[in-house]
């Protein structure tokens, strides 16, 4: 619907005095300032504001709250992303509390402080600029060609353009990463975007299976190789014949099967375990690791001969931690789709929750916060997912150890800028004026821990 004026806010406010006390301290938010249910859901349809101001106290109930609560309840069932913010008397916390489990954003207590509820609302402000944004990735991301990849990183889109480059050859791709940072995904982009996409793509995890069964599932086997072997067997690596092969942590492959994984990459024929035919194959072959290879091959567990075959083209994927407004983009992105296939109804993230989120060092990186949501969707009690629903730690206790003082504050004050940047949507100005520092103090900060 268009916009009838440029009105940031909606005032739901009976009293008189205190209607023109706001709509004189706000301004420049062009408010639109109401007295009842219906004239705020009228100006919440016509002008879709980021923000409501509520009383709790509306007629028939000005005594009450089951006027404002039912107003809360239809404001966000017609705009379920405007923020919300209570206002409500010493007598009425308790359901401004219960405001807060409906989906209200935020409250404040009368008498009213301008300056207070004027930072409230800025900062409520932000939140839904970022979340509009969010959603926005999102809905491109849907349509991306990269299944699965959501991420507004740099790092991570640059990875995506050298995959589109390269994936139309048939070079091998050499992923290097963190457990959780989604190299399987990367892989099967590899694939998509090649000329063998409507062919096998075969995913095998050297890590997860045993030494003795591992040249098996890699080469096959003929009928009565060994004890056991009843049928003859086609190998991982025959099933992606004209396909995509994807070795997963092949920093963990042993060294006598590195030797014949070389020997299949130089010729592109391989031996069934008992058998005497040589059988070539066309494959793609895309591994990964979250392994140091060079460190490996320094201790004589890795062959340098096949590291140099494998690594004609490496993507190395950052850490989500390194990733700066990731997190809470796959946060809401998570939640979305754990509310359809949970079928739940959680309306996002306590502003709370979401600086948990941007603050935390996942060390699992994606698959650790994908469970964290999952588990909190599940566990949610009200609309509104808050920090114990995700059951995480203080951002500076991660592993639990005690650090030196120098480096526990030094992380304090990195996660801390992060943050601020997080919220004021990386506006540096906004931050340093949160932090209360000099923007050139913080430009230099920025730099110091390498923040993008």
């Amino acid at each position: 619907m268009t916009q009838a004026t440029n009105c940031q806010l909606v005032i739901v406010e009976d009293d008189p005095g205190l209607q023109s006390q706001l709509r004189w301290a706000f301004a420049q938010y062009a408010p639109q300032i109401v007295g009842a249910r219906e004239p705020a859901l009228a100006a919440v349809q016509k002008y879709s504001p980021p923000v409501v101001v509520l009383d709790l106290g509306l007629p028939p109930d000005p005594n009450g709250a089951s006027e404002g609560l039912a107003t809360l309840e239809a404001i966000l069932a017609a705009a379920p992303e405007t923020k919300v913010i209570i206002a409500s008397g010493n007598e009425q916390r308790e359901n401004a509390v219960r405001a807060i489990a409906v989906g209200a954003y935020d409250f404040y207590q009368k008498p009213i402080d301008v300056e207070i509820l004027g930072l409230i609302i800025e900062r409520a402000q932000r939140l839904y600029v970022l979340e509009a944004e969010n959603r926005q990735l999102q809905k491109v991301s849907t349509s991306a060609p990269f299944h699965g990849i959501i991420s507004a990183a740099p790092e991570i889109l640059r990875i995506c353009r050298d995959i589109e480059k390269v994936a139309p050859t048939d070079v091998t791709v050499l992923l290097l990463g963190e457990s959780g940072t989604g190299k399987e995904l990367l892989a099967r982009a590899v694939h998509d975007q090649s000329a063998r996409a409507g062919k096998p793509f075969i995913a095998i995890n050297c890590a997860a299976i045993p030494e003795t069964l591992l040249e098996s599932e890699l080469f096959g086997h003929e009928k009565g190789a060994f004890t056991g072997a009843h049928k003859q067997t086609l190998g991982k690596i025959e099933m992606a014949d004209k396909g995509t092969l994807f070795l997963d942590e092949i920093g963990d492959l042993p060294l006598p099967l590195q030797v014949k994984l070389l020997r299949f990459l130089q010729d592109r024929l391989i031996e069934r375990i008992g058998g005497r035919q040589q059988i070539p194959v066309d494959v793609r072959i895309v591994c990964a690791t979250n392994q140091d290879l060079p460190k490996l091959m320094g201790e004589g567990r890795f062959r340098e001969d096949l590291f140099y075959r494998m690594n004609e083209f490496s993507v190395h994927i950052p850490p989500l931690r390194e990733r700066l407004n990731d997190p809470l983009l796959l946060a809401n992105y998570f939640l979305n789709k754990f509310n359809a296939t949970l079928k739940k109804q959680v309306r996002g993230f306590t502003k709370e929750a979401a600086a948990a989120i941007c603050a935390h060092g996942w060390p699992g990186n994606v698959r650790e916060l994908e469970n964290r949501v999952k588990r909190s969707v599940i566990m949610a009690e009200g609309k509104m997912i808050d920090v114990p629903d995700l059951d995480l730690r203080a951002a500076a206790d991660d592993d639990g150890a005690l650090l030196p003082l120098k480096q526990a504050r030094e992380r304090a004050e990195r996660m801390t800028i992060q943050r601020a940047l997080v919220e004021t949507h990386g506006n540096v100005s906004l931050a340093a004026k949160l932090l209360g520092v000099s923007r050139p103090t913080l430009y230099d900060l920025i730099k110091t821990y390498d923040l993008k």
